[in-house]
C-alpha cells in the first residue's frame, strides 16, 4: 500500500512517500481503506518539531502521522462485533498516540470508529473527527454547556470552532465567536448570535459573564479571558498546555475553573457527532481538498492559519 512516513521532524520535504506492507490488524481492530482524511494543525506541529513529534507518538521511526479518517471496513478482528465488512465508518484513529492515517489502509480500533451516516460524505465525515471530537469534548464533556449559558468561541471560524459554534448552540447556549471581519457570515451562519471582529475590536470591551470560553488560540487569551468570565465559569484552552502559575492563581481568585484539554479517540463520542451529522445539526465545512501526492502542498496552506473550517484529503 502508499503511505507517508517520516524518519524526522523537518519541513514537508520530510514527508515520503512510500510502498509497505499493509498493517496486520489486532483482535479489537478493523481494517479500514481510506478514502479521505482530514488535516489539522497538530499534523505540522508534529512533522516539523522533534519536541511534538515525540510527545505524540514516542520514538519509534519511521512514523505515520495523520489522525482523522474516513473509509471503508475490509477486515475485521475477531473480537469485533459491532462492525462487519463494508461498513462505511470514520473517527479519531489511535489518538494520542501512534499515528496512521496517512496511508490507503489503516488499523484502527473499533471503539475509536463509528458508522458514516449514509447522507453524509466522506469528506464531511473525515473532517467531522478530531476537530469535532475536540469541540464536543471541550463543550459538553469539560464545560457541561446547557440552555441560557453565554458562551465565547475564539477563532470560531477555524476547525474545532465552526463546529463549536455548532454544538454550543445546538445546546441552546448564547453564543458569540470571534474571527476575522471577512468571516462574519460565516461565523453567523453556523449559529453565533454575536461576532466581534479580533481585528479591530477587543472582546474584553465587548463581553461579560460569559459562563463557557473556549481558546483555540493560546498566548495572552487565557488572561483577557479570564477578566470577562463569570464567577463560577468555566475556561478550556485546546492551544496551550503549560498553563502558567499566573492564570492558575487569577483563575482561582475569580473561581474560574480553568483547564487544557487534549482530544481523546472515542467511538461513543463520533456516534454523538454522527447522528448530529445526519439530522442536518452539525455540518462540516470542508474549505479545501488536495490529492495525497499533494500532501505537502496541503500542510504549507494550513500552516497560514488562514483556513475556514476545514481541509481534506482524498485517497
Amino acid at each position: 500500500m502508499k503511505a507517508i512516513i517520516l524518519n524526522e521532524a523537518g519541513s514537508v520535504d520530510n514527508l515520503q512517500f512510500v510502498d509497505i506492507v499493509k498493517p496486520t490488524i489486532k483482535d479489537n481492530e478493523v481494517l479500514v481503506k481510506t478514502i479521505s482524511l482530514s488535516v489539522n494543525p497538530v499534523d505540522y506541529k508534529v512533522r516539523s518539531s522533534d519536541g511534538a513529534l515525540n510527545w505524540i507518538l514516542g520514538a519509534d521511526r519511521p512514523a505515520i502521522i495523520g489522525w482523522d479518517l474516513s473509509g471503508k471496513i475490509v477486515e475485521v478482528g475477531e473480537n469485533v462485533t459491532d462492525f462487519k465488512i463494508g461498513d462505511p465508518v470514520f473517527g479519531m484513529a489511535n489518538f494520542p498516540g501512534k499515528g496512521n492515517t496517512y496511508a490507503e489502509f489503516v488499523a484502527v480500533p473499533s471503539a475509536h470508529l463509528t458508522l458514516k451516516p449514509a447522507n453524509v460524505s466522506h469528506q464531511e465525515a473525515a473532517s467531522a473527527t478530531l476537530a469535532a471530537l475536540t469541540a464536543w469534548q471541550t463543550l459538553v464533556e469539560r464545560g457541561n454547556v446547557k440552555k441560557g449559558d453565554k458562551v465565547l468561541i475564539h477563532a470560531a471560524s477555524g476547525g474545532v470552532g465552526h463546529y463549536a459554534t455548532q454544538i454550543a448552540k445546538h445546546f441552546g447556549a448564547y453564543v458569540i465567536g470571534t474571527s476575522s471581519a471577512k468571516n462574519k457570515g460565516f461565523v453567523l451562519q453556523n449559529g453565533a448570535d454575536k461576532h466581534i471582529d479580533y481585528a479591530t475590536e477587543n472582546f474584553q470591551d465587548i463581553v461579560s459573564d460569559v459562563d463557557f470560553v473556549l481558546d483555540t488560540i493560546g498566548g495572552d487569551t487565557i488572561l483577557k479571558s479570564l477578566d470577562i468570565t463569570k464567577q463560577g465559569g468555566t475556561i478550556v484552552s485546546i492551544a496551550n498546555s503549560n498553563i502558567s502559575n499566573e492564570e492558575l492563581e487569577k483563575a482561582k481568585s475569580k473561581d474560574v475553573n480553568l483547564s487544557f484539554l487534549l482530544v481523546q479517540s472515542s467511538g461513543d463520542d463520533m456516534l454523538q457527532i454522527a447522528q448530529l451529522m445526519e439530522k442536518g445539526i452539525l455540518k462540516s465545512h470542508v474549505s479545501k481538498t488536495f490529492s495525497f501526492d499533494e500532501i505537502g502542498e496541503a500542510h504549507l496552506y494550513l500552516e497560514k492559519g488562514r483556513t475556514v473550517g476545514k481541509i481534506v484529503i482524498n485517497i
